[in-house]
């Protein structure tokens, strides 16, 4: 059998694949109000061998650049992969055509230019990048790799990325399997420019309500930062490996983890016992949030004795969370998503979201072209509740997006 050779010339310009995206940002006058995408990604493996020089253990640097980055795969040795076809037997072209995109000169870092050229041509005034192939560093099985890494990307993001451009922010990735150097990871970072919160990947065993981890949500809640939880999906889960399609894994495993955290977070009275921390969920869609409002509602009319620090109904704890909106399931029935909107309060709480460059990014249109949003509510989805939440300035008094940024 002979296999035909795929050839990628150049590589991917972002600016070529966003063509359309920016247009539709003309057409719809996104410069005239701000767009916040509160969950875009960066391949943090591709400057892998920046990010080895920050690990502080010399033995777990020595690891980390004997075993390097797959150059087939993208990651690391020392971060767990998933299994998946992402990309689509190579359809998705630009998953294998990423690495190979260039930046225009050595003044500004590769990731920052990237990241800016998708901002400008999509219309976004702020973007909170988070990492990619970390997502699974929460399954390592020695917690001192996950520590490791977690603090050496904390490092290197915020001394090599962030301080390039105040409109790129992160919610710093926490090391959850070690509850005392997360707390630690708070104390020492919360105040570095360009950090607004942190986050916890959500493919893991530990549970939310531990008594260990009280104290970092102290310690978020007296900050007034948000702790956002990452949505992924595993296909070693022991009850997804009876799915046989990767579409069927993806579409199960976000919402899985988060409706699993979130119930533990409502039930074991979180909300009561750290009523000011703000706690953001992730790439996780829409659609099973009306579902677990209504299960967790019945279960806690018949059973409230076993959650007795709640003070009402679940699902009303359930609409002071923040939700990021993608992916935003589009179903073809616009009622049954328009009453998701209304049981999530999503005027006030729900968050813009693109994940881009992942396969199934959804561009500010998919908020901005809804036909039940009034003008009003697609602002403050698309930026409003996250310039809150996050405390960001009101970015058009700055100008249209990527004005005061350098072009790239």
């Amino acid at each position: 059998m002979t296999l035909r050779s795929v050839e990628v010339g150049e590589g991917l310009d972002t600016r070529e694949l966003l063509a359309h995206a920016s247009r539709q940002a003309e057409d719809r006058g996104y410069s005239n109000f701000t767009i916040v995408d509160v969950d875009s990604h960066h391949y943090e493996t591709e400057s892998w061998a920046e990010i080895a020089k920050y690990i502080e253990s010399p033995i777990i640097r020595h690891l980390a650049g004997a075993g390097g980055v797959s150059k087939l795969t993208g990651q690391s040795s020392l971060i767990p992969s998933q299994i998946g076809n992402q990309d689509l037997a190579g359809r998705i072209s630009r998953y294998r055509m990423r690495s190979l995109e260039k930046a225009e000169g050595k003044d500004v870092h590769r990731d920052v230019q990237l990241i800016r050229r998708a901002m400008s041509m999509m219309g976004i005034d702020y973007t909170i990048i988070f990492p990619t192939p970390m997502l699974n560093l929460g399954m390592h099985p020695q917690v001192e790799m996950e520590v490791a890494v977690a603090r050496a990307y904390a490092r290197w993001i915020t001394e090599e990325i962030l301080p390039a451009d105040p409109t790129i922010k992160t919610m710093l990735y926490l090391p959850f399997n070690d509850p005392e150097a997360s707390l630690k990871l708070v104390e020492e970072f919360a105040d570095r420019p360009g950090v607004v919160g942190f986050m916890v990947t959500t493919v893991r065993y530990r549970p939310v309500h531990h008594n260990s981890y009280m104290k970092i949500y102290a310690a978020l809640e007296e900050r007034g930062l948000p702790l956002g939880f990452h949505a992924a999906y595993s296909w070693q889960e022991r009850a997804m490996e009876q799915l046989n399609k990767f579409i069927s894994v993806h579409a199960l495993g976000f919402p899985f983890y988060n409706m699993i955290h979130l119930t533990n977070w409502v039930i074991n009275g979180l909300p009561e016992r750290f009523p000011a921390l703000k706690v953001v969920w992730i790439e996780s869609g829409l659609a099973w949030i009306p579902f677990l409002m209504q299960r967790l509602d019945n279960e806690y009319m018949m059973r409230s004795s076993e959650a007795p620090l709640l003070q009402k109904r679940p699902s009303e704890y359930m609409r002071d969370f923040y939700y990021s909106s993608q992916p935003m399931e589009q179903t073809g029935n616009m009622e049954v998503l328009k009453m998701t909107f209304e049981m999530i309060d999503a005027e006030n709480r729900l968050l813009y979201s693109s994940d881009y460059p992942h396969w199934d990014f959804d561009l500010p249109s998919v908020i901005y072209d809804l036909p039940f949003l009034d003008e009003r509510v697609k602002r403050r989805i698309l930026g409003g509740n996250a310039c809150e939440l996050f405390g960001l300035e009101d970015a058009k008094t700055r100008g249209p997006a990527g004005e005061n940024r350098e072009r790239v």
